[in-house]
């Protein structure tokens, strides 16, 4: 693996890629299961889920391989004001580098662009760099959840004002 990262917009072709990325995170940190990312539907399609005007979709790509992938896409159940930070997940090669705070803050510029003045997150306490880097970048910890994501297992939610 050479250090030239390549940051970039997901492509069809990367579905597999990033499916294979997602399930090999998850389970990292026991989410596995119903009510868990893992079990989306969206997870191998996810060019084709995020290819609207209201949703993006990244990978972080080196040497042909990808070793990241994250996004927006509208809140599920939520106000059309609403978008969701979504499928954040980093490979072990990848985490500690800087490219979670890159990818949020595009993210978050692309939402702001598509109209959105709020951007909901959710994800597990025990992803702790994650958390991290969330309160960081300014979201404010929720009680409980927003929207209608089916995520029912995850236990951290975070909202911030775009």
């Amino acid at each position: 693996m050479s250090k030239d990262f390549l940051f970039r917009p997901i492509r069809r072709e990367d579905n597999e890629q990033v499916a294979r990325i997602i399930r090999t995170v998850m389970p990292e940190f026991g989410a596995v299961g119903p009510g868990f990312s893992i079990m989306d539907p969206e997870v191998d399609e996810m060019f084709e889920t995020y290819d609207t005007p209201r949703s993006r979709m990244y990978v972080i790509e080196n040497e042909g391989q990808l070793y990241g992938c994250g996004g927006f896409g509208p809140l599920a159940g939520g106000e059309t004001h609403i978008c969701e930070l979504k499928k954040m997940y980093f490979l072990k090669e990848l985490r500690g580098l800087g490219f979670g705070k890159k990818l949020v803050l595009q993210s978050l510029e692309d939402a702001r662009k598509a109209g959105y003045t709020q951007c909901y997150l959710e994800t597990l306490a025990q992803m702790e760099s994650a958390n991290a880097l969330y309160k960081g970048l300014g979201f404010r910890l929720l009680e409980g959840p927003m929207g209608d994501t089916g995520h029912g297992k995850c236990n951290a939610w975070y909202l911030l004002n775009l």
